[in-house]
């Protein structure tokens, strides 16, 4: 199910980036005491009472900047806005309600999106006649905060999850595969979606960034039910583009997050770029099955090396993925495009296989026996049992006398001892290591 959106909008300078922080509990954006240092929107993921959310964080909108960094910027926020479910309006109590707030507050209104208007830089509680001047924005009661010591920020959650849509999704059987298709602009996603459909169901131009939405597809081959999610192409961050581009990865993630197995395309006339790592760690981090098509083959000039050299290439380039089977293959001509959803299928299998929990610790146990577990400081790291705990991806947590001396090396043995015992192709295999209790 795709995460309803929030989005942090305002001018420049009024702790846009600190507030993100304190809700992902992270340190991705960029924060510094200077105007206008959040280039680009940055995205995140949050919970708060049981609800799932991505939050954006956009440049400081400065209406009337006129450099093509602040055009960008502003166009940025204009577009996370209309991705968003609810806004998160940010003002300065220190500066007060400015001429550029109002300015925000008319973009805000002709969005018809559900605003909560956050207060910051409110250190003192006691002094609230500095919150109250910002009833005048028209969004209702303003909430106060304090982005620097951590304060009202619960308040201000529970106002915006309150304005966030039911969760309803597309409801598919458990039997059909979701297929996102993913990849920057220009690889071929249309061109593949239509050469899997049979038919022109997507526009296709060679303009990059002609797609311009997510669309499920149903079809059904050889008795097998899929649906497939196309996304719009995602773009190098901080490049200024068409308006369509500036969707790209938000969307693109929100295909992901809706989808089995994704499908990281890749322009084989191009070779592989340091955007295409990008694309692909998010569906890794998202812990989806994964194949990698080499689109546009066709064109590629080859003698008997060109796959062998391409393959090892990529295999280089995204060694975090290494689990992920390659497919080459022409969209355009449908050379070779027979192969691909069989291992469609054969990688939805294994993002959904689960072990039993016997035969799982005979393998750890052989595992063990080959390369006994690390010594730290004296004291030896003693498994005691494994188990796997979910599916899709394969989640499994191994109980062990002290978490702490689990070394990441010995964590990635046994992930490669599991995979050789199970396969697990095409999917990421997630470890969890904890002490085992007295109780256990």
């Amino acid at each position: 199910m795709a995460r309803p959106v929030i989005a942090i909008v305002g001018r420049p300078n009024v702790g846009k980036s600190t507030i993100f922080n304190r809700v992902i509990g992270d340190r991705l954006a960029i924060v510094e005491d200077k105007p206008g240092v959040t280039r680009d929107r940055i995205y995140g993921t949050g919970e708060w009472s049981g609800r799932a959310f991505s939050i954006v964080d956009t440049g400081g909108i400065e209406i009337d900047g006129e450099d093509e960094i602040m055009k960008s910027v502003r166009m940025q926020a204009e577009l996370a806005i209309e991705e968003a479910d609810v806004i998160i309006f940010m003002v300065d109590a220190k500066a007060g309600m400015t001429h550029a707030d109002d300015e925000v507050a008319q973009m805000l209104f002709r969005s018809h999106k559900p605003v909560v208007v956050a207060v910051n830089k409110v250190d003192n509680f006691n002094r609230m006649d500095d919150v109250y001047e910002f009833y005048g924005l028209g969004f209702g009661t303003p909430v106060a905060i304090s982005g620097s010591h951590g304060t009202g920020i619960g308040d201000l959650l529970d106002a915006a999850i309150e304005k966030l849509p039911e969760q309803v999704d597309e409801v598919y059987d458990e039997d059909v595969i979701r297929v996102a298709l993913i990849g920057r602009p220009n690889v071929g996603k249309s061109s593949l979606v239509n050469a899997l459909l049979g038919e022109e169901r997507v526009i296709v131009s060679d303009i990059a960034g002609t797609t311009r939405d997510a669309i499920d597809t149903p079809f059904e081959r050889d008795g097998q039910k899929y649906v497939l999610i196309d996304t719009a192409g995602m773009r190098k961050r901080g490049k200024v583009y068409e308006t369509t581009e500036k969707y790209s990865v938000m969307r693109s993630m929100k295909a992901i997050e809706r989808a089995d197995v994704v499908l990281i395309l890749i322009n084989g006339e191009e070779g592989i770029i340091d955007q295409d790592k990008h694309i692909a760690g998010y569906a890794h981090e998202a812990g989806k099955a994964s194949v990698f098509v080499v689109n546009k083959w066709d064109v590629v000039e080859k003698d008997e090396k060109t796959m062998q050299l391409f393959t090892e290439d990529l295999r280089d380039n995204f060694l975090f993925m290494h689990y992920a089977p390659i497919v080459y293959l022409s969209a355009k001509t449908k050379q070779r495009l027979h192969k691909l959803l069989p291992v469609v299928n054969h990688v939805s299998e294994q993002h959904a296989l689960r072990i039993q929990t016997h035969v799982l610790n005979d393998v750890i146990s052989d595992a063990v026996a080959i390369n006994p577990p690390p010594t730290d400081k004296g004291k030896r790291l003693r498994i005691n049992y494994a188990t796997q705990v979910a599916t899709k991806p394969p989640t499994i947590v191994i109980f062990v006398n002290d978490p702490e001396i689990m070394h990441f090396s010995y964590e990635r043995y046994l992930e490669n001892k599991i995979r050789a015992a199970f396969n697990f192709d095409g999917t990421p295999v997630r470890l969890f290591t904890r002490r085992k209790s007295d109780s256990d």
